[in-house]
């Protein structure tokens, strides 16, 4: 069980999975003198996959689970044979789940039109020896290792999580009843204003049965034309598939019940016509102080406008035994939860470019090159095989960043420094 408010917070872990590496191998065969590499490539790393779930309504589970790796792709064979794709990790959380980088907060995804969106991709698998035969590089004895999968710490924020909200005018009994059917624990007290956030908990009906119960904090007459945090609190309200509406059946604050019950509603439709068809139980509460004739003319009054009532008392515990299996059988029958203003975009990266680097003087006579990209590489890289290192060169130069060094006067037998490796330049 959870409580909060209309911010559910988790943070976790995801990995993609690592490219199968490439495969270094020869063609044998009877009667074929030299049959020439053959080694395969290795297959992609799994990625990670985020996909909006109606059927969820809590980031419950990431309470428990904070770290998701995807499969690593299949080496490469011999024969040509390609190693196998692994398969993809998919992540199943509430729609409107909205995904950030947990050290900068930029925005990675926000899962609310419900298309699947890849947050981590899998490593490329490297390349077998057979891609880097040429005809004067007949016999390669290198291969390119898979690239890692893509890191990410991630925060997980839902603002759409409430399927149920508790509404009605302060000290109606909203909170109390909140703290009965659920785990929360709210602050309860007896007074006539308002909370200023929302109190959610999860009200569990059977193993793996639950819904999502917020006690909206009390509307008060003119929240429709945003008297007091009006409209910040029928926006809580909107994102409710179903609403309980509480009213105090007994008056013991001097209140017609009838008159709560009507201004509510006018509340609700004078700030949205659609939340005012918003399906609602009527809860008449502190029936243990009540009459019998006070309960049942209010019950009359309830049902005349077709909708279901139900006696109770919070305070008291009775009359509530039933409610969560009739609100969860109720919520079985309603669309789903209801997503409003995507507030977050994934940013564009199409423009970004795909290989940067930086170069730097380091000293009188050495630099240092920043690319984890070229980092890889050089790992994959066996130093003591000259194809191999021609190939590696081949990529400085495709790279650029060469260029870079001349552009900023790099003599021979200058150091280079590539990560963990250093190299003096040759002309």
């Amino acid at each position: 069980m959870t409580t909060g408010n209309f911010i559910d917070v988790a943070t976790i872990w995801v990995h993609a999975g690592k490219g199968g590496d490439g495969a270094v191998s020869f063609h044998r065969e009877k009667f074929v003198a030299a049959g020439g590499p053959d080694g395969g490539d290795g297959g992609r790393g799994g990625n990670v996959i985020f996909v909006a779930d109606d059927n969820l309504s809590t980031l419950l589970d990431f309470r428990y689970k904070r770290k998701y790796t995807a499969k690593d792709g299949e080496n490469g064979r011999g024969a040509r044979q390609k190693g196998r794709d692994a398969e993809d990790l998919v992540i199943r959380v509430p729609r409107g789940t909205v995904l950030k980088e947990a050290d900068s907060g930029l925005v990675v995804a926000d899962l609310s039109d419900g298309k699947p969106v890849v947050v981590a991709k899998g490593g490329r698998g490297g390349w077998g020896n057979a891609r880097f035969a040429t005809p004067t590089r007949q016999i390669p004895r290198f291969a390119k290792p898979g690239l890692p999968g893509e890191d990410l710490h991630l925060t997980l924020e839902l603002k759409v999580i409430a399927d149920v909200g508790l509404i009605g005018f302060p000290n109606v009994g909203k909170s109390t009843l909140l703290s009965v059917i659920s785990a929360a624990r709210p602050k309860i007290a007896n007074y006539h204003f308002t909370t200023l956030t929302p109190v959610l908990g999860v009200v569990r009906v059977g193993p793996e049965q639950s819904f999502v119960c917020a006690d909206i904090p009390g509307l008060i007459e003119g929240a429709a034309e945003g008297v007091g945090l009006g409209h910040d609190f029928l926006r809580h309200v909107e994102r409710c598939r179903l609403l309980l509406h509480v009213v105090d059946v007994s008056g013991s604050e001097g209140r017609d019940p009838k008159e709560d019950f009507e201004q509510i509603n006018k509340e609700l439709a004078g700030f949205s016509a659609e939340l005012a068809q918003r399906p609602q139980i009527v809860l008449g509460n502190k029936c243990d102080v009540a009459t019998p004739e006070q309960v049942e003319e209010f019950r009359r009054f309830v049902e005349d406008k077709g909708l279901t009532f139900l006696p109770i008392s919070a305070a008291a515990h009775t009359g509530i035994e039933g409610l969560p299996a009739l609100v969860y059988n109720r919520l079985a029958d309603l669309p789903p939860v209801r997503v409003f203003e995507a507030e977050y975009h994934r940013p564009d990266l199409s423009d970004a470019p795909q290989r940067p680097f930086t170069v730097q003087r380091t000293g009188d006579h050495e630099f240092t090159v920043d690319a984890p990209w070229l980092e890889r590489i050089l790992a994959g890289t066996n130093v003591e095989d000259y194809e191999s290192l021609q190939y590696f060169q081949t990529q400085l130069g495709d790279s650029g960043i060469l260029d870079e060094l001349v552009r900023q006067g790099v003599e021979e037998d200058d150091t280079i420094k590539i990560g963990e490796y250093e190299f003096d330049y040759v002309y």
